[in-house]
């Protein structure tokens, strides 16, 4: 097990250095520029800008930005749900699970910003945009961690459902749903955690949010007031953290 875990460790290792190389991380003065130009500009990015005008509008891009991640995470988990059940082995059959789960892998086959784009092209520019664009990403990355949380259900909980005569529907709803509902709230949490952070970067296609500005500072060379976008987005991400970990110890008996 030792060596095994050696080779496997020195594989990794090498293959790390090679994809490195290749990419020219190691080029000759390449790291040198990289840290100077990088000096030069967050040097260009102090002081933050503080005026009260600045941080009324990005307050309320931030709490946009908060909106679209909780819209977006709700419509997403609701649709996953369904579409999880419809997915994991153990509560559909096979005809039915895989065509599921081949569309839940369409879905996240997509990246968020792309979906953004296609809702910018349907809806508009707006946040409208942002919260459909969260939606059908979350469907995707929610529905897989479902019905694999469904499918860790003890085989013996839903044999149990079905010899009292429960249908398929009954099975899910009273023996599976009740048993995974932990992993489903974490996940959901999470899922949110992760929308504010993608929900601010959707703004840079138009769908609202802080990321509107965030680009438009760059646009402009307004570095001071980027860095002032980005205190404020560290706070709120900051903030959300807190009060994920809140709500984990409220139902979940997180320590």
């Amino acid at each position: 097990m030792r060596s095994r875990a050696l080779i496997l460790g020195g594989v990794l290792f090498t293959s790390l250095l090679y994809v490195l190389w290749d990419a020219d991380l190691f080029a000759p003065g390449r790291a040198a520029r990289g840290i100077r130009n990088f000096g030069i500009f967050v040097g260009d990015m102090l002081p933050p800008v503080a005026e009260g005008e600045l941080l009324a509008t990005l307050g309320r891009a931030l709490w946009e930005t908060v909106q679209m991640a909780w819209a977006g995470t709700l419509l997403g988990a609701g649709l996953a749900l369904p579409l999880a059940v419809l997915a994991a082995h153990n509560l559909a059959p096979w005809w039915v699970s895989r065509p599921v789960r081949a569309l839940l892998a369409a879905i996240r086959t997509i990246p968020s910003l792309l979906w953004a784009v296609f809702m910018v092209v349907i809806v508009g520019l707006g946040p409208l945009a942002g919260i459909l664009a969260l939606a059908a990403y979350t469907t995707g990355y929610l529905g897989k961690l479902f019905y694999e949380a469904m499918e860790a259900v003890d085989a013996e909980t839903l044999d149990a459902a079905r010899a009292t005569g429960a249908s398929a529907l009954q099975v899910a709803r009273h023996a599976a749903l009740p048993d995974a509902g932990n992993a489903l709230l974490s996940q959901s949490i999470f899922a949110f955690e992760y929308n504010v952070r993608a929900s601010s970067i959707l703004g840079l296609v138009g769908a609202g949010g802080i990321g509107f500005y965030l680009l438009r500072f760059i646009e402009l060379f307004e570095y001071q007031k980027l860095a002032t976008s980005l205190i404020l987005l560290f706070l709120l991400v900051i903030l959300v953290d807190g009060v994920s970990r809140l709500v984990r110890r409220r139902f979940l008996g997180a320590r």
